[in-house]
């Protein structure tokens, strides 16, 4: 037995050394998440779902404002506001945070749950790797590779993004850029599809207390560490009539909530025709870029009042 163990020690070594290797090329190619893991801890964040991961640029915020930002929105089923996404954000920020600017980009969505689920155990983010991570500013950060990488490790290697990026890239600081065809008839298909996503979705969903209390508690710990802004990312006119007609009230409710935590809500949903979107829930890069500047141009408009 003892052997034998010598004769494969060798072999097992080899075989960490070849993962280990694979593992330092892990980019944003790699996944829709690796990078969120992978980079120093943010003194300036934006957090929210999809919209947010698209919708919000980091690069033009640090024109426009002089700051560093992480973008730190994943998506609607995995970083929706509540407990989970509040632990992983206490994570993921610098603890020397003192001045910070957070930018909450929310919508009804992230701010609902599916009326079948009492208990907080069956939030569908227990699944997210928010929920079992504990290194964010590793690189390469082999606990994510190890937990959530589920295909070879060999084609972190050959789809690296110096091979060439993907249709879906995630940049360093977070933004998730999306290549893809907006050709008129390809957008209004995948409009399509994503309006019935959205109809069936609204007969599931209720706003829910939970997530509401979790978003508020998160405006109060970041407000000890900086500016808070609310931002609502507006959608193409279809989906905005699906989500009016769900919750008509929510601009209003927003704006409540910045009242009571005297916080800026910069509600851009009426705004809806501006801008271009992929599928009529997220939009294209190019808007979204108008779009940040918008957004830090308000805030700048704001502390000069």
């Amino acid at each position: 037995m003892k052997k034998f163990l010598i004769k494969i020690v060798p072999y097992f070594v080899a075989v960490l050394i070849v993962f280990a290797i694979l593992g330092s090329y892990a980019d944003g190619n790699t996944d829709d998440n690796y990078m969120h893991f992978a980079v120093k801890k943010p003194q300036n964040i934006i957090l929210g779902d999809s919209r947010g991961s698209q919708g919000v640029v980091p690069g033009i915020l640090k024109n426009k404002l002089s700051a560093d930002f992480d973008n730190f929105s994943l998506n609607i089923v995995q970083s929706p506001y509540g407990q989970v996404y509040f632990k992983a954000l206490k994570r993921k920020l610098d603890p020397e945070t003192k001045n910070g600017i957070f930018i909450l980009t929310v919508g009804p969505w992230n701010l609902s749950l599916n009326k079948s689920i009492k208990s907080e155990k069956d939030f569908p983010e227990v699944h997210s790797p928010l929920n079992d991570m504990y290194l964010y500013d590793r690189s390469p950060n082999y606990e994510y590779l190890l937990k959530h990488y589920t295909r070879s490790w060999f084609k972190i290697y050959t789809e690296r993004a110096d091979a060439g990026r993907s249709n879906s890239f995630l940049h360093d600081d977070g933004w998730m850029e999306i290549t893809i065809d907006m050709n008129a008839d390809s957008v209004a298909a995948r409009t399509r599809v994503k309006e019935m996503d959205y109809i069936n979705l609204a007969n599931t969903v209720e706003l829910s207390p939970a997530r509401l209390k979790a978003f508020n508690e998160i405006i109060n710990y970041l407000r000890t560490k900086g500016s808070v802004y609310i931002v609502r990312i507006p959608t193409s006119k279809s989906l905005t009539i699906i989500e009016n007609k769900k919750y008509p009230h929510f601009s209003k409710l927003l704006k409540d909530i910045g009242h009571k935590q005297n916080v800026k809500v910069f509600d851009f949903s009426k705004n809806y025709a501006d801008y271009d979107y992929t599928d009529g829930n997220h939009m294209y890069k190019e808007s979204s870029k108008k779009l940040t500047a918008q957004i830090a141009d308000s805030i700048i408009m704001s502390r000069s009042k």
